[in-house]
């Protein structure tokens, strides 16, 4: 069966299409005992008797004000129905006038139609502003926020975010009812959460869940600084932007994405940016109109067992510098290719996605301290951190012979010449072995090590020959082999178990 993530946002000419825009819901609260979740306990993890009656009315009473209805429109160009629509001799057999001959510009009008979208948003501030979903408001040129008192207004967009997938709205009302956003950070799995918002059109509607998970990816956009909640709490389209609360009624999450098949209605996966991030992101749009975000330079990878067995880790902890831009922050902090970042301001670092965005949020021009490993030896850096561009790449990493073989690594190797450098499509002067084949069944293969790939070092030590491989490969001794391999233009790290 096809799994889609979906943005949750319903379209009245698209409605249904997960593609477009989106929305969130949830329910099943119930334990396994057959007891309830008590919201005035739900902090303790303490369960109601069973027979008791448990109401989040008044939860909802003070969040349903908050919550509105987002609906954008837009032109887009009608699709010709005819091959010859735009052809005069066409028109002049079937009784179009001539545009010479009336008057005309020479050209038929093209015909537009108006496509609409409906979301949902909160308000985050008595004087008008909203926080919504950047997908739910995209290329929109009319942008109205219809409230719960059934008062419609005409909005303007004052900043939107495609990295983080929000946007701020502003009203010109006052006195709001607002949602204040609560600390996601202390948000945990199995707390209860209420979704609310304005699924599939049919009106403002509210339902329960709990946390699922933290810290989730779905790659759904390119760019994107990704640390969703996961909740069962039921999501579906028109529920984009729409609130993610606790049942203090404090603002948790904004509703954003579901994982559905074949683009169908809610699962009980959904996704939720945490309160955190929106309330970072929605501060620099409301004082700048944009969001500046912090960048080290490098591309890390996570490290494993076998990983943390090659470099001499006494545990599986931190994550490994891959590579790092030329006159990039790490360069300029003397960040090297192999460092072991372990902590950031002091915090353990154990996930890539998580020290991503924290980076991002340090801000540019922002300083962090970061303790990192490098021949077994801790230090602390310094960095001043640089501004992330989406347009740029995460990093620029960036003798003659007859092909031979690595009987231990299961793998046909042959020296970086210009003519192979030019057959991969890498810089030219890049040296290294390049892999002519792999032996599905030597150790090479499963680690993951493909045809196409450089091999640069092993253990660490600069390889161009089969005898530089034998060399380096003798240093492994009951340790995985550390290989660092030139792929794609990135630079990854692979730990290889050799007999």
């Amino acid at each position: 069966m096809l799994i889609r993530v979906c943005i949750a946002l319903s379209g009245i000419l698209l409605l249904g299409s997960c593609n477009r825009r989106g929305d969130a819901r949830g329910e099943n609260i119930a334990d396994g005992s057959g007891g309830r979740v008590n919201p005035a306990e739900s902090g303790s993890g303490r369960v109601a008797p069973q027979g008791s009656i448990v109401s989040y009315a008044d939860t909802v009473d003070r969040v349903a004000p908050a919550v509105v209805t987002v609906r954008s429109a837009r032109r887009v160009r009608a699709p010709q129905q005819f091959q010859f629509q735009n052809d005069p001799l066409f028109n002049w057999f079937f009784g179009q006038r001539s545009p010479q001959r009336f008057g005309g510009g020479g050209r038929v009008p093209e015909q537009q139609q108006r496509e609409r979208a409906l979301g949902s948003g909160v308000v985050v501030r008595a004087d008008g502003y909203i926080l919504t979903n950047d997908h739910v408001i995209d290329g929109a040129e009319d942008i109205s926020v219809d409230m719960i008192d059934r008062r419609t207004f005409k909005a303007r967009l004052v900043g939107a975010d495609k990295p983080s997938d929000l946007a701020v709205l502003k009203i010109d009302a006052s006195s709001l009812t607002v949602l204040s956003p609560g600390n996601s950070d202390q948000v945990r799995v199995g707390d209860v959460c209420l979704a609310v918002g304005n699924p599939l059109g049919i009106g403002e509607t509210v339902t329960a869940g709990i946390i699922s998970a933290k810290g989730r990816q779905t790659g759904i956009s390119d760019g994107n600084f990704e640390d969703f909640l996961q909740t069962d709490a039921p999501i579906n389209q028109g529920n984009s932007g729409g609130a993610l609360v606790n049942t203090r009624a404090e603002l948790i999450g904004i509703n954003s994405q579901i994982l559905s098949p074949n683009g169908g209605g809610n699962i009980g996966i959904g996704f939720a940016i945490p309160s955190n991030m929106a309330k970072t992101v929605m501060n620099q749009l409301i004082s700048n109109g944009k969001v500046s975000r912090g960048q080290l330079g490098v591309t890390v990878q996570v490290i494993t067992s076998d990983l943390a067995s090659s470099l001499g880790l006494k545990d599986v902890q931190g994550v490994l510098v891959s590579s790092v831009r030329p006159g990039s922050a790490a360069d300029k902090a003397g960040i090297k290719p192999g460092d072991v970042i372990l902590e950031m301001n002091n915090a353990p670092v154990n996930d890539v996605n998580t020290f991503r965005n924290r980076v991002a949020a340090a801000g540019a021009g922002g300083e962090i301290t970061l303790t990192t490993l490098r021949g077994g030896k801790r230090q602390q850096v310094r960095v001043k951190l640089g501004e992330f561009n989406p347009n740029a790449t995460s990093a620029d990493e960036g003798g003659g012979g007859s092909p031979g073989g690595s009987g231990r690594l299961g793998l046909e190797l042959v020296p970086v010449t210009p003519d192979v450098a030019a057959q991969l499509g890498i810089p030219r002067g890049t040296q290294g072995l390049a892999v002519a084949s792999v032996d599905a069944g030597g150790a090479a293969a499963d680690a993951g090590i493909q045809e196409g790939d450089v091999i640069q070092q092993i253990n660490r030590q600069p390889v161009r020959s089969l005898a530089d491989v034998q060399a380096a490969l003798a240093k492994s001794r009951d340790r995985p082999a550390l290989l660092q391999i030139l792929r794609g233009g990135q630079t990854i790290f692979l730990p290889v178990r050799v007999s």
